[in-house]
């Protein structure tokens, strides 16, 4: 990991775009091309990397607003930092990933059903909607996450065939072919080895290789026909969620220090002694909370004693901060505060006036490059279970779904599904899981069905033992 504590005085001049991609134009990456490929792809990472460490630390609290300079009084120079990009991210991570994401069967028969219940408990066991959490939080940070899938070990079964790791884009990148497609061709990890020198990992389809100086150490073929290395953008532009609005986060800041600054210097305000004299020993008494001083002013001139001082009218700044925010809320599609204290708005009208529906839209376009990348990983893990853990499931047999607002209008909801229900023309499995009243739908679904049999079989047997008593 790097850790460059003057990167935020490297910030570009040109601000930050997203991250770029490595491209190459080798349609496919062999042992005799493999060190050159790498090679180019690290300049384009390694610019990747200043970058992503910038916003790293900007949304730890390593600020713009700490170079701040000062040229009256520089003494009094507060730096104030307030920290709207981790509320940002920490908004976005936990609205898109409110609620584990779950695969669901996409039209299958029970057996297709209970094959998804089995991944989906394969996934439980390794965690992952915790790992899913790390990966959008890299996202909305510098715009994209890293995830790594590997077989299990011989000894470390763990209730899953799969070890799932996230890993940190400073680190991990995918190289990509510049054809039609832009088909993955390779995925590379940077690794220490115990001199602390850099080494690259490279996993391509066919080959596994470990680089150091621009030679291969090491080259073994590979079982697994698949690159274990996916990228999970949160965008084409692979921008995070503040790196748009950074010139207004770094406005806010800059507004606030100057309004402290402001405070101290009306309280450390100069005093002017106009046409009067006065000895040091009776100012430091003055200074030290002396209650009076005596002056001796000039024949025929006017003696004064005040304060130059001045300050800035906090309710025109606070104006300007509320606007900037506002700002920076509408452009990152996060609820607003319009809504004040209490009016009179419920329901439907108060998600739409306080920005929630702009989040959810919002969302629903992370949703579609999350799940692009959902379902290259998938591949991996299907076949990975397919020939360790005998679980025959096809990528088309599965849908991933995100769950989010279970809660908000229910009632509607549990009548749709009431509706549902009741029509005869409409399969019970669509109703589960079109009414957004259950997080996984596809368990849910399994357990409504098995407690429905129940009933039934114990109805029969009443109805059975009610006959044979009557007879």
């Amino acid at each position: 990991m790097l850790e460059n504590t003057n990167q935020i005085s490297c910030w570009p001049d040109d601000g930050l775009h997203g991250r770029h991609v490595a491209y190459t134009n080798k349609k496919q990456i062999t042992p005799e091309n493999v060190a050159d490929v790498v090679g180019k792809a690290m300049v384009i990472h390694m610019r990747n990397v200043a970058e992503t460490e910038y916003l790293y630390g900007y949304y730890r609290g390593r600020q713009d607003i700490r170079l701040k300079e000062k040229v009256v009084r520089p003494e009094i120079n507060n730096k104030v930092m307030v920290n709207r990009a981790n509320e940002i991210v920490t908004f976005k991570t936990a609205y898109l990933l409110g609620e584990p994401l779950q695969y669901v069967s996409n039209g299958g028969d029970d057996t297709v059903s209970a094959k998804v219940n089995r991944l989906n408990e394969f996934m439980r066991s390794e965690s992952k909607d915790t790992k899913d959490k790390e990966i959008a939080d890299w996202m909305h940070i510098c715009g994209v996450g890293v995830r790594m899938v590997l077989p299990d070990e011989e000894g470390e079964e763990d209730g899953s065939p799969v070890c799932i790791y996230t890993l940190d884009p400073r680190d991990a990148f995918v190289i990509y072919c510049s054809g039609v497609g832009h088909k993955p061709l390779a995925g590379v990890l940077r690794q220490w080895d115990e001199d602390g020198k850099p080494y690259q990992c490279v996993y391509t389809r066919k080959w596994y290789f470990e680089i150091a100086g621009g030679e291969i150490k090491k080259q073994e073929a590979r079982t697994i026909p698949y690159i274990p290395i996916i990228e999970y953008p949160n965008n084409d532009a692979r921008m995070g969620a503040f790196e748009v609005v950074l010139p207004l986060l770094n406005a806010i800041n800059t507004v606030e220090s100057n309004r402290v600054d402001s405070i101290q210097d009306f309280v450390n305000a100069f005093d002017v002694f106009q046409n009067c004299e006065i000895d040091k020993n009776a100012y430091k008494s003055l200074s030290s909370g002396g209650m009076a001083v005596e002056i001796k002013g000039q024949p025929g001139m006017e003696a004064k004693v005040y304060r130059i001082a001045s300050e800035l009218n906090q309710t025109n700044t606070q104006t300007l901060v509320d606007d900037l925010y506002d700002t920076a809320l509408t452009i990152c599609g996060m609820p607003n505060r319009n809504g004040g204290s209490s009016t009179s708005d419920t329901g439907t009208a108060v998600i739409y006036r306080d920005g929630f529906a702009e989040a959810e839209s919002r969302a629903k376009d992370t949703e579609k490059t999350f799940i692009r990348s959902e379902r290259e990983f998938l591949r991996i893990v299907l076949y990975i279970c397919r020939n360790t853990a005998d679980l025959d499931l096809q990528l088309s047999d599965i849908k991933p779904e995100f769950t989010r607002k279970n809660l908000s209008n229910v009632q509607s909801k549990v009548q749709v599904l009431c509706e549902m229900l009741n029509n005869s023309k409409i399969h019970p499995k669509l109703a589960f899981q079109t009414c957004g009243v259950f997080g996984d739908s596809e368990e849910a679904y399994r357990i409504s069905q098995e407690f429905y049999e129940e009933q039934q079989a114990a109805l029969t047997r009443s109805l059975r033992e009610e006959v044979n008593t009557n007879i």
